[in-house]
């Protein structure tokens, strides 16, 4: 397998690396202090290109592979982990749009998300529904030419902020409402549209350059052409959106663990104690060499998933879940150790160390906890007793 990155991915990581000095990390600290959403920053992250990744180039997007993104990804994150976390989200939410909305639906919304001009959202999570997303209880009842939304989402990022809302909910019709995970269909829905609202922001440990809401929907009308796919694929939809999705946030966590290791290594060699300089202390040189064997091993296998789902590889959502279990607790280890490097200066906002501990915390929690990516891991070995899928 060639590891090497081509030109074209080398420019793009160079694009992002700028990028995310230039306008990210200046800015990431005041962001967080004092909840600000980057929104005029995410449009000029949209003018490069960076809120369309691999949404495809005739619905307005770059058109890159999975793994592309991921490079891209890694380097905004060095730069504020939050913002681009959020930046992920809204890819996925829209290449949603341009794989299974119609030809209309995507000619209308995809250009101007694909350019930053517009922000999306992803609504699964519902109050009783996390880990379990098929218990989900948003009801679409069918009317005449479209259907009635109800229901309300949680832990939305970016909700109240933003212009379109990709939304999971259980079809309804005469004959009631449809049970299980066939009985769930995907929408678009406009941010503003009458009969939709949004709860407090959230006041959360981390990812404070994004607002956090709840998003309650009442007799929200919606016309056949807000479907995505067909009625009844709207699990289907949301788990390959999740596949992408796991992916793009254990990416967040390695440009982290990256930024992170570069502080730590910087740290010990200016600062001394007992009259020798910190590198010189081999616990502290085996913890760098841990923290460095285990941020490379987290990166491979990330850009391993994201090769697998480029290639349409029947494993995918497989190794997805792994590397999404391994990278987001590997690399919050990682930067809980470079906060520990730093001692009582770590602890404090001088430096950036705290802020990436409580920013890549969430990422064992969203896109699927890190306990279900052991279910799927699991059932897989278990169940299929195939170990070959693993080589």
């Amino acid at each position: 397998m060639d590891f090497k990155l081509s030109e074209e991915q080398q420019a793009y990581q160079s694009l992002a690396r700028q990028f995310a000095r230039n306008e990210l990390a200046p800015n990431a600290a005041a962001w967080d202090l004092e909840q600000t959403f980057p929104i005029e920053v995410l449009r000029k992250a949209g003018e490069l290109g960076f809120m369309g990744v691999y949404c495809p180039v005739q619905a307005g997007g770059l058109g890159l592979s999975r793994l592309d993104a991921s490079i891209v990804f890694e380097e905004l994150a060095q730069g504020c982990t939050s913002t681009t976390a959020f930046m992920t989200i809204h890819n996925m939410a829209t290449w949603m749009v341009a794989a299974y909305g119609p030809p209309d639906t995507v000619a209308a919304i995809c250009p101007k998300l694909a350019s930053g001009e517009h922000l999306a959202s992803y609504c699964l999570t519902e109050p009783g529904a996390g880990s379990d997303a098929a218990a989900l209880k948003t009801t679409a009842t069918r009317t005449e030419g479209g259907y009635r939304l109800n229901g309300t989402k949680a832990f939305i990022s970016g909700a109240g902020e933003t212009d379109i809302l990709v939304v999971m909910a259980r079809v309804a019709d005469e004959s009631g409402v449809r049970e299980g995970a066939g009985g769930i269909s995907t929408f678009v829905v406009r941010g503003d549209a009458r009969g939709v609202s949004y709860g407090r922001k959230e006041n959360k440990m981390g990812w404070n350059s994004q607002p956090t809401r709840q998003v309650i929907f009442h007799d929200a009308q919606l016309k056949e052409v807000d479907r995505l796919g067909a009625e009844g694929d709207g699990f289907k939809i949301a788990m390959r959106g999740l596949d992408g999705g796991r992916i793009n946030i254990a990416t967040c966590s390695v440009g982290t663990a990256q930024a992170a290791l570069v502080q730590a290594v910087a740290y010990m060699n200016e600062r001394s104690a007992f009259g020798e300089p910190l590198r010189s202390f081999q616990g502290l040189q085996f913890k760098a060499a841990d923290m460095a064997t285990n941020l490379v091993a987290a990166r491979q296998m990330v850009r391993l998933a994201a090769t697998k789902l480029d290639d349409g590889d029947a494993e995918a959502t497989l190794f997805a879940a792994m590397a999404k279990r391994f990278a987001t607790d590997v690399c919050f280890d990682i930067c809980n150790d470079a906060l520990q490097i730093h001692g009582g200066y770590g602890y404090t906002k001088e430096y950036p160390l705290e802020r990436y501990v409580r920013d890549t915390r969430v990422h064992q929690i969203l896109e699927g906890t890190n306990e279900i990516m052991r279910v799927i891991i699991a059932r897989k070995l278990l169940l299929e007793q195939n170990l070959d899928m693993l080589l």
